[in-house]
């Protein structure tokens, strides 16, 4: 008798220990930059902000205030990864893989580096890799199976996924050039994948229409993102992919790649490999990270796998290969997730040799990996300007705001500083930009990092920052007191505004 989907034992076997071993890290280290910004986000509930769509912040917001753990923060993010794992599964079964070739696809979701980073933090790329895959596998149910509801359904969870974040938009978009290029371009008559697309808009409406009447402050963002990211080469782009998705699991990706033009029964899945060449030259056309592209790879590994499957027919010989690829992602696995203590990392990190590529320009001069450095030092941060804010005298202290050059430092603020009778704290990045003064007209400014002297008629030093694995650009930044703004608060803040 056959097992109804949601019993798979090779999904489940899998899938069981993703879900713990994500679990059981989720609380190892501090919140993250962007969750911090994500928390403050949501608890400002809106259709989108400057940089982003509404799901993640709002979720982040929700589940955070739950108990102000990192744990349940990242609940969801682990959940995504052991549903990604389970779904890549099924999609190896799907394309005609047996047990072998569902165990292939599965570990290789399962232990990539680049998901074993992704998941540690709750960020917009999250649900990516599960969104990818999703959409994905409807195409291929609806071309190998004349399964129509499919597409209706991949529409509703595209709409859902651009409402975390944007970015899906790119493999919408290669996908649907892979099925114009392919004999499956037969589905485009099909009425079921008008209504899906139909449900895409209108789930991500919202979000749109959010961003048009704040003068798409995204699109801005964009723009600036250009500077803000280091400049990959190409070549240098794509071997690093081998080395962040594990280079002894490079085979079973880049057979993915090759499989439906070996084998005619794999031919309908022909979209698949399209679509990942073509989203991965818009990625690098545009100089995105190397994370950009990895929500294309589960499709691979699911085509891979059952390539791996039928070429190599000794399970023994296939488990072997995976158990040694297993043991390599062990090998990464604490410079990807948070398993050491910063302390031990570093000198991990130097007996294997290992320095990240710098994805951007900001990072030089960290001691750890940007996903850990930016985990870190918040805490030192907000104690070090509430101790300043604290020495101010009472009567002074209501009437002064905290200005910080970041959304970052600005959520840190927001999130930690009550303890320290901080206020709403002041920036011009990114979302803190459009909310502005947050109610407040302050008369003076305790600033972070910059000297005051151009807006205020007396400036004092009161601090410094410092936090030994924070980022580099987050130490050493001055703490000044500005007394007495020299214009209005309005026209003084209306110059601070900065996307990035």
């Amino acid at each position: 008798m056959k097992r109804p989907w949601y019993r798979d034992p090779v999904a489940l076997a899998i899938a069981f220990p993703t879900f713990v071993v994500h679990l059981a890290l989720a609380n190892r280290y501090d919140v993250f930059r962007d969750e911090l910004y994500f928390i403050v986000c949501g608890r400002h509930p809106a259709f989108g902000y400057a940089d982003q769509p509404p799901l993640v912040p709002l979720l982040a917001a929700a589940f955070y205030g739950l108990g102000h753990q990192t744990w349940l923060l990242r609940f969801p993010v682990v959940l995504a990864a052991a549903a990604l794992v389970f779904l890549t599964v099924r999609f190896a079964r799907l394309l005609g893989g047996g047990g072998g070739a569902a165990a292939a696809a599965g570990i290789a979701a399962a232990v990539a580096p680049i998901f074993l980073g992704l998941f540690s933090t709750f960020n917009t790329t999250v649900f990516e890799p599960l969104a990818w895959t999703a959409v994905a596998y409807a195409l291929a149910r609806a071309a190998l199976l004349d399964d129509r509801r499919a597409l209706i359904w991949s529409g509703v969870v595209a709409g859902v996924a651009l409402e975390a974040k944007y970015a899906l938009a790119s493999w919408l978009v290669a996908l649907a050039v892979g099925v114009a290029l392919t004999p499956e371009r037969r589905l485009f008559g099909r009425r079921e994948l008008w209504i899906g697309l139909a449900l895409t808009v209108l789930i991500a409406a919202p979000s749109v229409v959010w961003q048009a009447a704040n003068g798409w402050p995204f699109a801005e963002l964009l723009r600036a993102a250009a500077g803000k990211n280091a400049d990959v080469p190409p070549v240098a782009f794509m071997l690093n992919q081998i080395v962040v998705m594990n280079p002894l699991l490079a085979p079973i990706w880049i057979a993915g790649l090759a499989a439906p033009f070996v084998w005619r029964d794999l031919a309908r899945a022909r979209f698949i490999p399209i679509a990942y060449v073509v989203v991965t030259v818009l990625i690098v056309a545009g100089h995105g990270k190397d994370y950009y592209v990895a929500a294309a790879y589960p499709t691979l590994f699911a085509l891979g796998g059952v390539a791996l499957e039928r070429v190599v027919r000794s399970a023994s010989a296939r488990a072997v290969y995976l158990g040694v690829a297993v043991a390599l992602s062990a090998l990464i696995a604490p410079v990807a997730m948070p398993i050491l203590p910063p302390e031990a990392l570093g000198g991990y990190m130097r007996s294997l040799h290992f320095t990240p590529q710098q994805q951007e320009k900001g990072f030089a001069g960290t001691a750890l990996p940007q996903e850990f450095a930016d985990q870190l030092g918040w805490r030192d941060f907000v104690r070090e300007v509430g101790a300043a804010f604290e020495a101010l005298p009472p009567d002074v202290r209501a009437r002064t705001a905290v200005l910080v050059d970041n959304y970052g430092e600005a959520a840190a603020i927001d999130v930690y500083g009550s303890p320290y009778g901080l206020p709403s704290a002041l920036s011009g990045h990114n979302q803190y930009a459009l909310w502005g003064l947050r109610g407040q007209e302050p008369q003076h400014i305790l600033r972070v990092h910059r000297r005051s002297e151009a807006y205020c008629r007396d400036v004092r030093v009161v601090g410094t920052t410092a936090s030994p694995y924070a980022m580099a650009f987050e130490n050493g930044k001055t703490i000044t007191f500005c007394r007495d703004l020299t214009s209005g608060p309005a026209q003084f803040f209306s110059g601070l505004k900065f996307f990035s």
